[in-house]
């Protein structure tokens, strides 16, 4: 076992000291996907504005949410950022074939190729967001700075929940769609647009067992309130821990077996 953990730390560390790849390469990703249009990659924030302006003019009658704008605002970017993560990492080993076949990068390589990929998209979302509670009038205050930790935890368990779901969708080709389904429902039933209350019923249970309902905390709670989620942030932590074990036990494992099932 303690081989196995060996192995993948060594693949991590071998991927990470090769940043200047995978930072070009993700810098190339997005300008490519953007080279013949006018405004390029800020597309990206203006998709961002259309669908959070979207939500909060069809959404906001009879939620009764104080600051809804802001409410819809912040746990919009949160969770654009971690449904584009996540659906796009299950295909990702059978996207890179051809250089997992031809190179001998580590496959840590491609993880965080992704990881910055999410990132720099994530960037746009995050100016437009910034925006956004700026026209909102959204009030600037020191309980943003946990929002700030939020994002760098959500930041630093991206590239573990990459790998996972990278190594199931490369094993098992029908994960994709089964995310694909998963992340459309979970839309939602998570409290992106809606909110718990004072009640229980359905909408109580969806919060409590929907882990992205914690990782849109940790964010938007300090903005829109100032307090510090603790429960919320254990939880993340906890999920985080889990899912950088597993990364590395499945990175261990199999890593070199990725090449012969793509």
């Amino acid at each position: 076992m303690g081989s196995i953990f060996a192995d993948a730390i060594g693949d991590f560390r071998d991927g990470l000291s090769r940043w200047r790849v995978w930072v070009a390469l993700a810098s190339e990703d997005i300008g490519d996907q953007h080279k013949r249009t006018t405004l390029g990659p800020m597309w990206l924030l203006l998709n961002y504005l259309a669908f959070a302006g979207t939500f909060i003019l069809i959404f906001r009658r009879g939620e009764g949410i104080p600051h809804y704008e802001t409410y819809v605002a912040v746990g919009l970017f949160v969770w654009l950022y971690m449904s584009e993560a996540i659906t796009q990492s299950v295909s990702l080993f059978v996207r890179e074939e051809n250089f997992i076949k031809g190179t001998t990068l580590p496959l840590s390589v491609y993880v965080m190729r992704l990881t910055m990929q999410s990132a720099i998209r994530g960037g746009y979302m995050l100016a437009g967001c910034l925006a956004l509670l700026a026209v909102v009038g959204t009030s600037l205050s020191v309980g943003w700075l946990w929002a700030v930790l939020g994002l760098l935890v959500i930041a630093l368990t991206t590239p573990a929940a990459i790998t996972v779901f990278a190594m199931g969708g490369a094993f098992f080709p029908d994960l994709q769609f089964v995310v694909q389904n998963v992340m459309r429902l979970g839309l939602f039933l998570t409290p992106i647009f809606w909110t718990v209350g004072s009640g229980g019923g359905v909408r109580r249970i969806l919060a409590d067992w929907n882990s992205f309902s914690y990782y849109l905390a940790i964010v938007r709670d300090p903005v829109m309130t100032g307090g510090i989620p603790l429960t919320a942030f254990g939880i993340c932590l906890a999920i985080g821990a889990v899912l950088w074990l597993t990364a590395f036990l499945l990175m261990g494992l199999f890593r070199r077996q990725i090449v012969f099932v793509l």
